[in-house]
């Protein structure tokens, strides 16, 4: 997490206004989860002894201050003086270099450590995997040296180092961040070099306390047996590989190891889910439950048992729901697997990745417990096809366009070159006219940089795409969940803005130019003004909405993200309760909009911005001073610790109303829970709200004309019952997707799943009463015939089936099948039943016999069967009649 917070000082482009800009030495512990991305734990975690998906890291960093020297310096005196660990069982890697990437080998630091008296076979090198850091595929990166220490001792153990030995284990690692990864494969210098070191203290535990395996501290420990006692599983023995017998002690490795990673997530707000870091979760969740209940014998609802001293009951329950729903699929899983298994060739090693992705999709199997699954089956899933799937499924095109974004040697250039940073505080400047009306004022600037193909220019033609970098601008860059500007600039011809991006205080204008453009030309910028209040009408819009759900909800409520954008907009919050009344939060923000309430802005120092009680913030590195936008209250009441007055108040760089009022109407047309403890609201405003009011009032009164009819249905045909039925159900698809109130589609989707009920009933009724006529009159035709086969007229399945059933309760001992024929499409339905327990012959293989005949198919049981065909003649289907007769006399004459 601390590599993408800090990511902006290791490039050398922090907000200039921040504290992070400030900083040169950090240390620090921080919680760890790897799960997921380029470093990935989960697939190891459980085999080995050392591995595990959370850890906490201890680390170090530099930014421009000290580097290889002291790094390697300070390592070394803490782990062999204040540590005591013997300086003879540690060894350190070094990179060696690499050709591709033009790379040489990290002879400095090798020398390095032989000038503190590290033995020559103790300093190792190795390639890019092991000794070149990247967090990712771009970005800050460089050489590394580790630190890894043999358990065993009295030995040269350095063929172990980065060999996958459980007695030779890496325990620190020191990144020095010499280069930027480019998009295209590229490394360039960075404008400063800077340290980032990362011990585990997991490992470190393990040394100081003796030990060879970190399951043996006293961090695990106590877990484990803890574990046995709720499974039925022998006590945990610390075999790996072929000794451990059924893969228990890897089991007991991996639920001990994950429950730790899902309660410490969990208490800091992440939830398993469906996508993101909830969904590595998730995958963490379902493998521990996996190895649990299968391998351990562990009864439901022992992974929440393992935390009840430690954690709150929420996550307790959270394990509960979430183990007891993955049981279900797991079961439903296995059952597909080997039931797949049983249908293949025994000698096909290769399982069909059609039914991998199924189980990944469908009933939510990580691919990697698929392909354990699998292994323990001594099959495995056609990679190639499985990715062919993958790729077809992740294949979004977007097609938004995306401002060109500064790289960091352009950035560096621009700082060297004492460029100054955007001035965008006229994005602040708009006042409201005597008509009520906003008035932007136009920007004149002045073109500082252009930046095109990864590099700054000083002129781009007409038809090139670049950014444009300005002395001032009144175009807001995206960030703080709000979406960027959109106007255009004027030289003499238009250049319309597509985007606005912020990087390292300079505003990036991505433009097409229209005509030659140069650096020191003047441009004139015009805001897309109805965008612009569309922006600023949301954003205040969520401010009062926050504040909404605080009053009603209480301070448990905790916004965990937020998106606004000209036509909606999206705030995403947990909270403890489970009850949210959607319309007493319209309600509250309807009145403040009502009373046009002022909105404030002032910016203050941070540390002064926080002592106003009631504000709320996110988990966000704020600049200092802030602004503080309030809504009702003045910010300077809100300073004075005397005050009581409840008020909206903010940290905030957006765009805002100056007056509550333009607004005009609010309502929330979608609020669903994303995880557990997550929720997610979608709201419009002024005139899609209030054609979402009227949508949700004509829908109102179709449903109360349909209630009418559906309380009458009892009257009608079975035809018009089932028109009626359907009309019912497109009204419930209409309310499931239209924007509207979302109060109003809870209600409305409560009463018409009732009207569907009532009509479902109201049709089989009907269908009862009519099978029962019918019945009656072949009962009366046919007498006691041992084979009753005949053709009655009806549209409907449902209504044949009943009449079958209805006459062979009354003729409890013949054989029964009834046809009907829709003369205008040609389909013949067909219905059958025999005794039960009779030898004469199956009803399915009756029915199938017949619908076969007529190039149709059935399904069914031995005692029951219904299935369909077609005839285009009457003639085909008086023979049919007579063949199916024929049919079941011949089993009747082989039964006797």
């Amino acid at each position: 997490i601390l590599n993408i917070i800090f990511k902006p000082i290791l490039l050398g482009c922090p907000d200039p206004r921040s504290e992070m800009a400030s900083y040169r030495r950090v240390v620090n512990s921080q919680k760890c989860v790897r799960a997921g991305g380029k470093h990935n734990d989960l697939e190891d975690v459980g085999k080995d002894v050392y591995h595990h998906t959370f850890f906490e890291m201890l680390g170090n960093w530099s930014f421009g201050d000290y580097f290889k020297v002291e790094a390697c310096a300070m390592a070394w005196q803490l782990l062999t003086e204040e540590y005591g660990i013997p300086a003879d069982r540690l060894y350190v890697s070094y990179f060696s270099g690499d050709v591709a990437n033009g790379l040489p080998a990290d002879e400095e630091t090798r020398q390095i450590w032989l000038s503190m008296g590290v033995r020559p076979d103790h300093v190792l090198p190795f390639g890019m995997k092991d000794n070149f850091w990247e967090m990712g595929e771009t970005g800050p990166c460089g050489p590394c040296t580790e630190i890894h220490y043999d358990h065993v001792g009295n030995r040269n153990a350095s063929s172990l180092v980065n060999a996958d030995s459980p007695d030779v284990v890496e325990i620190w690692n020191l990144v020095f961040m010499q280069y930027n990864r480019l998009e295209n494969g590229s490394l360039r210098p960075l404008p400063q070099c800077s340290v980032d070191t990362g011990m585990g203290l997991e490992r470190l535990v393990t040394i100081l306390q003796g030990k060879r395996s970190n399951y043996d501290t006293d961090l695990f420990t106590p877990l484990l047996t803890a574990i046995h006692q709720c499974s039925k599983a022998p006590a945990y023995q610390g075999r790996t590989g072929e000794t451990d017998v059924g893969q228990v002690d890897m089991a007991y490795r991996v639920v001990a190891d994950h429950i730790r990673t899902l309660s410490v997530c969990i208490a800091d707000g992440v939830y398993p889910g469906m996508t993101g870091a909830e969904l590595v979760l998730r995958r963490i969740l379902r493998r521990a439950v996996r190895f649990s209940t299968e391998v351990l014998q562990a009864p439901e609802g022992s992974l929440a048992s393992l935390v009840p001293t430690v954690a709150h009951i929420l996550i307790m329950d959270l394990i509960n729901q979430n183990e007891a729903q993955f049981l279900s699929s797991l079961k439903q899983g296995r059952r597909v697997i080997d039931r797949t298994l049983s249908n293949m060739d025994k000698d096909l090693a290769v399982f069909p990745a059609s039914v991998a992705w199924s189980l990944h999709r469908n009933l939510g199997f990580p691919l990697d417990l698929i392909d354990l699954m699998l292994e323990e089956k001594g099959k495995m899933v056609d990679k190639k096809e499985m990715a062919v799937l993958e790729d077809e499924y992740e294949r979004v095109l977007d097609d938004e366009d995306r401002v060109d974004q500064l790289d960091l040697h352009s950035l560096a250039e621009l700082q060297s070159q004492g460029v100054p940073h955007t001035d965008d505080s006229p994005k602040y400047c708009y006042s409201l006219g005597t008509d009520g009306k906003y008035v932007f004022q136009p920007c004149r600037a002045s073109v500082l940089a252009l930046y095109c193909d990864g590099s700054l220019v000083s002129e781009v033609s007409e038809g090139q795409r670049c950014g444009v970098i300005l002395d001032q601008t009144s175009f807001y860059a995206e960030q703080g969940g709000q979406i960027h500007h959109c106007g255009y600039s004027l030289q003499d011809v238009l250049f319309p803005v597509k985007s606005v991006r912020l990087a390292g205080g300079y505003v990036v204008h991505q433009v097409t130019a229209a005509e030659t453009l140069r650096t020191g030309d003047q441009v004139q910028l015009n805001l897309d003004e109805a965008n612009r209040m569309g922006c600023m009408v949301k954003h205040t819009a969520t401010h009062l909405l926050n504040f909404a759900l605080r009053e009603l909800l209480g301070p448990s409520v905790s916004q965990r993200g937020s998106h606004c954008t000209a036509n909606r907009l999206r705030f995403d919050f947990s909270v403890k309760v489970q009850w949210l009344n959607l319309q007493q939060v319209e309600e509250l923000v309807q009145d403040i909009i009502h009373q046009n309430a002022e909105v404030y802005v002032e910016e203050i120092p941070l540390s002064k911005a926080k002592q106003i009680t009631g504000l709320r913030t996110i988990d966000e590195v704020y600049p200092d001073p802030v602004r503080v936008v309030s809504v009702a209250v003045p910010v300077s009441d809100l300073l004075n610790s005397n005050s009581t007055e409840q008020a909206s108040v903010e940290l905030c760089c957006g765009t805002h109303l100056l007056r509550t009022g333009a607004i005009r109407d609010f309502v929330i047309v979608s609020e669903r829970q994303m995880v557990k403890g997550i929720s997610r609201i979608i709201a419009v405003t002024g005139d899609e709200a209030k054609k979402a009011r009227e949508t949700a009032q004509d829908m109102q009164e179709e449903l109360e004309s349909l209630a009418v009819q559906v309380g009458a249905a009892s009257s009608l045909s079975i035809p018009a019952a089932q028109r009626l039925s359907k009309e019912v159900g497109l009204l419930m698809n209409v309310v499931d997707i239209t924007p509207i109130p979302q109060w109003q589609r809870r209600e409305l989707q409560t009463r018409l799943k009732a009207m569907q009920k009532t009509s479902n009933n109201t049709i089989r009724k009907l269908e009862i009463k009519e099978a029962a006529l019918k019945a009656k009159e072949l009962l009366v035709k046919h007498s006691n015939k041992p084979v009753v086969v005949d053709l009655i007229h009806t549209d409907s399945i449902s209504v044949l089936m009943k009449t079958v059933l209805q006459l062979s309760k009354s003729t409890p001992d013949s054989m029964v099948m009834l046809l009907s024929h829709l003369q205008f499409s040609g389909k013949v339905l067909c219905a059958c039943q025999v005794p039960k327990g009779s030898a004469s012959g199956s009803a399915l293989k009756w029915a199938h016999s017949v619908c076969a005949r007529l190039g149709g198919n059935a399904d069914g049981s031995t005692d029951v069967a219904k299935g369909e065909g077609k005839a285009a003649k009457l003639t085909d289907i008086t023979d049919i009649l007579h063949w199916a007769e024929e049919f079941a006399q011949n089993k009747i004459r082989k039964a006797s």
